[in-house]
């Protein structure tokens, strides 16, 4: 008898890209998942009650009404509070029910989480469809979960961690993600549905950077699909969703350029003219392999620059200079594609000037857009074990880790003067002339200007009135 399974992607009030900015996109790490217990025969629902802002009533009635052998709810740090409020409210509906919790917070703090949440009977650990797979296989079974790899488990009064599963090396061989049981039409940006075609094309990345979990949650070994696979799912989403977009959501699309050329070649062999965007470290750049990029269809490049001071960059472990940002994101420019470069202020030890070039060095940049964040220690990452011994930590509430409220304790600066760094650092950008001039020409003020509106009317809740002005 196939085991019936329940994943749910929690609401969540402390995910500000969804609660400021309006912003929901498909939970693929769930749809992958539910397409390899499809696979197994195995029945299988995902309810995304973020993007469908489904409350916590409504996902009891559904757990109560299907009653489902299994359920897995993801979550990321700030989430994480929303998350275990779901399992303790499927748990007392269905007390049964084997619950069951994944995603990189969970990952990093499994014991911690299972001692949070006496309703919670595992944590999935890293990278889980073989877990899962043998996971629903012990609870078809009725045996017990000490044979599952890569889990952290409840068995009477303790918690036992089973060895961890070995990375997937074969990309190809993961069926494509189940997207008919996610609400494809419900996706927004800025509020507004927009059908967004977003393909996972590798996972691992061997750099160092010490803010990053990422690395840690998939592994420093790049592991990449083929792009005859790539392409062969980009063809199926364009057929079922029709996409005004494709976005290739790895952290590192850029690092194997010639997969990237082939990836190029292969969608322009079968004439998907669908325009793309992707994420890039400046340094796994050059001119020739944009140039085939915007051959390819690529209209836009995310580029991690993190800071304008050497100094900081250093610190961070980036492993890039700033003449490679400068020259990656001139190249960019000049070959037609538009660029977001994303910023972190607030770093440990971090001078008043440090932060006053990187502001200095966004605007220099002059890419079409900046994203700032506060520095942000998420578990599991080296510069969270590095501000908790140094008792840097402002909080361990875990609802503040958005990137946007100050964490760390910085030197020069209070967190109340981060926090209106931080809402300058915005207002100086998407306010100046500069900026509005080049969007007025291309039409999107107004909904930039929404965007950056909504932003800064959320940082500036944390600012009082009476210190809004940022002194130099």
């Amino acid at each position: 008898m196939a085991t019936n399974i329940t994943f749910i992607n929690p609401p969540s009030r402390h995910i500000e890209t969804s609660s400021v900015l309006g912003i929901t996109t498909p939970p693929l790490g769930l749809a992958y998942l539910a397409s390899t217990l499809e696979k197994d025969g195995h029945s299988v629902k995902i309810i995304d009650a973020l993007a469908l802002g489904i409350p916590l009533l409504s996902i009891e009635h559904e757990v109560k009404k299907d009653r489902p052998d299994i359920i897995g709810v993801t979550s990321t740090t700030p989430a994480i509070r929303d998350a275990l409020t779901i399992v303790e409210t499927v748990k007392n509906a269905c007390p049964d029910v084997v619950t069951v919790m994944g995603g990189p917070h969970a990952s990093f703090l499994p014991s911690e989480t299972l001692r949070k949440c006496p309703q919670l009977d595992i944590v999935c650990v890293g990278e889980a469809e073989r877990t899962i797979h043998e996971l629903a296989q012990a609870v078809e079974d009725e045996m017990s979960f000490s044979n599952v790899g890569g889990i952290v488990y409840r068995s009477g009064n303790h918690i036992v961690e089973a060895p961890p599963q070995p990375l997937i090396n074969d990309l190809d061989s993961l069926p494509f993600p189940a997207r008919h049981l996610l609400p494809m039409n419900q996706y927004t940006v800025l509020g507004k549905k927009t059908t967004i075609g977003h393909v996972i094309t590798s996972r691992g990345c061997p750099f160092n950077c010490i803010f990053c979990a990422s690395s840690l949650l998939f592994g420093k070994k790049f592991r990449a699909r083929s792009p005859k696979n790539v392409v062969d799912e980009i063809e199926e989403v364009v057929s079922d969703y029709n996409p005004d977009t494709l976005e290739f959501t790895d952290d590192l699309f850029t690092l194997d350029r010639k997969r990237v050329e082939a990836i190029c070649d292969e969608m322009k062999t079968r004439g998907i003219n669908v325009p793309w965007a992707c994420s890039s470290r400046v340094d796994t750049i050059s001119r020739e392999l944009l140039t085939k990029m915007r051959e390819g269809g690529c209209t836009f490049i995310f580029y991690g620059v993190e800071s304008g001071s050497q100094r900081t960059l250093n610190q961070m472990r980036k492993g890039i200079r700033l003449g490679q940002i400068e020259d990656a994101v001139r190249w960019t420019k000049q070959i037609g594609i538009e660029t977001l470069a994303s910023f972190i202020i607030g770093w440990p030890n971090e001078t008043m000037d440090d932060i006053k070039n990187t502001l200095n060095f966004a605007k220099r940049l002059d890419t079409d857009y900046v994203e700032f964040n506060l520095a942000t220690p998420y578990p599991g990452t080296e510069l969270y074990r590095l501000v908790k011994k140094e008792r840097l930590l402002l909080t361990e509430n875990w609802s503040e880790y958005t990137a946007g409220r100050p964490i760390i304790r910085v030197g020069e600066c209070s967190a109340e003067e981060l926090a209106r760094v931080l809402l300058h650092a915005y207002m100086s950008f998407y306010l100046s002339p500069s900026f509005l001039l080049r969007n007025l020409r291309k039409g999107r003020v107004s909904l930039l200007l929404r965007a950056a509106l909504m932003e800064m009317q959320a940082l500036g809740k944390t600012v009082t009135p009476r210190t809004a002005r940022i002194r130099w």
